[in-house]
């Protein structure tokens, strides 16, 4: 890279530290720290909510997948728009009735501290692998354009994405990624999609230079499609992650519209990034590490400076999803953990406090499994394996269904990922088999002990009627 584009890269870097910064200094509350005071207009609440699912595993996956199977590569960010869509239908409403932090909170609300327990320790599991995969995909990325060492890539870019959330929580996640959300869309749509068709020959030359089948959004088959759904559609609709940024909408009108839009945009990335995928095949056909076709295919196509551009958007996309999930990890483990049975009379001050700090353990973990795993799609899939498979029937089941009981949604999750765990290992990371074995294990279970169990009654369900019959403004 020239001195052009490391300025660019260090100068954004630099940006981004000093806007989380200026975030902090709004974070003076619990609820201004996980969920930005429940204040966020149209433009901040899109711009963080498809800035958080399009992240480092969005693009240097999708481009990966458009290497290898072309337009079938959307799938796997295609369902996550699905899933953002799924919410804005059926679940916003509910959602931002609730006036809780977490999705554990809720179901203790609708079935008692067990439940809440068992749920929190899945969902931070759960958004601790997503942070992983960032971190994964910014070494990958700095490790392939910049040329430092995948160690150091990571530790560098992940801590300045640690040192920002530390300091301002959800407001400083707010603030750096309507800065991410504006550059990476700038650098992936009007830079980067453009050049990488110029250098394949234009859209006609790429017809006539990768397979036919490349054009066929079936390629991959069948069954990695109905996995993608499975795994990111239904992880959407229940990961805490997202649902915090549903927490932060102003109004519900804010909150359904947000979705509907982020959904959209999900779909168009996907496309814009699997043509790049594409692109580089034409451009590079032999490369050793499809993974690396995003980053190589910059390298090989874009001038100095504006690679430094296009970086600094997929670098964007990297940290907006990293802060996100690493927020999301510490509010369940400090609201739904700690201070729930640990030190429940913890103060503002004390919250604040133990917040921060468990951020920076969470960050810290999280670039250690880095640091082991190195693959982006296989923690991926781990982590929405988990979380679908476990929790998707207890939350659904939760909203739409009086009759589910308490204890049936405790064995549930319990059993459930007790089977995912089991999938994992004899199946492998990469089958379908385990998210099955989850998904049948929790509606089995479920409906099994809820019609040999008496209905939840008592203050928690009379709790969860009340929450869910206020009128919403």
């Amino acid at each position: 890279m020239s001195i052009i584009d490391v300025s660019v890269i260090v100068l954004y870097l630099l940006v981004i530290a000093l806007v989380g910064v200026l975030g902090a200094r709004r974070a003076k509350t619990s609820e201004d720290y996980i969920i930005a005071g429940r204040n966020l207009n149209f433009p901040m609440y899109f711009g963080c909510l498809a800035a958080l699912t399009l992240g480092g595993a969005a693009t240097i996956g999708t481009a990966k997948l458009g290497y290898q199977s072309g337009m079938s590569g959307i799938w796997f960010v295609t369902s996550q728009g699905i899933g953002l869509a799924l919410i804005g239908v059926f679940l916003a409403k509910k959602i931002f009735q609730l006036k809780v932090l977490t999705i554990s909170e809720m179901l203790e609300n609708r079935f008692g501290v067990e439940a809440r327990l068992i749920s929190s320790l899945v969902s931070a599991t759960y958004t601790t692998m997503l942070t992983v995969t960032q971190i994964i995909a910014i070494g990958s990325v700095l490790n392939v354009w910049v040329g430092w060492n995948f160690t150091i890539s990571a530790l560098v870019a992940g801590g300045i994405v640690l040192f920002y959330t530390v300091l301002g929580g959800m407001w400083s996640v707010t603030m750096t990624d309507i800065v991410q959300f504006a550059v990476m869309t700038i650098g992936i749509f009007f830079v980067m999609l453009p050049m990488s068709l110029g250098k394949a020959g234009g859209w006609e030359g790429l017809h006539a230079s990768v397979p036919a089948d490349y054009f066929n959004l079936s390629t991959s088959g069948g069954i990695d499609i109905f996995k993608s759904i499975l795994l990111y559609a239904l992880g959407i609709i229940v990961g805490q992650d997202v649902w915090q940024r549903v927490f932060t909408a102003r109004s519900l009108k804010v909150s359904r519209l947000g979705a509907f839009a982020a959904g959209g945009y999900s779909l168009l990335y996907a496309v814009a990034v699997a043509i790049i995928g594409m692109c580089a095949f034409v451009v590079i056909p032999n490369l050793d590490t499809p993974q690396n076709a995003f980053a190589s295919m910059a390298v090989t196509t874009l001038p100095p400076g504006v690679l430094g551009l296009v970086l600094a958007g997929v670098l964007s996309a990297l940290m907006s999803t990293a802060s996100g999930t690493l927020i999301a990890s510490s509010t369940l483990l400090v609201n739904d953990v700690i201070k729930r049975f640990i030190k429940p009379d913890m103060n503002e001050k004390q919250f604040l406090r133990t917040s921060r700090l468990t951020t920076l353990s969470i960050g810290v973990f999280s670039m250690i499994c880095a640091l082991w795993i190195q693959d982006v799609l296989v923690a991926l899939d781990i982590a929405f394996a988990i979380l679908s498979g476990a929790l998707f029937f207890p939350i659904i089941f939760s909203f739409f269904w009086k009759r589910v009981t308490s204890k049936a949604v405790f064995f549930s999750i319990l059993i459930s990922t007790i089977a995912i765990v089991i999938g994992l290992i004899t199946e492998g990371t990469t089958s379908i088999v385990p998210i099955l074995y989850g998904l049948v294990a929790s509606l089995v279970t479920i409906l099994f002990i809820t019609f040999l169990s008496k209905p939840t009654t008592g203050p928690i369900m009379q709790k969860t009627d009340t929450r869910q019959n206020r009128d919403v403004v």
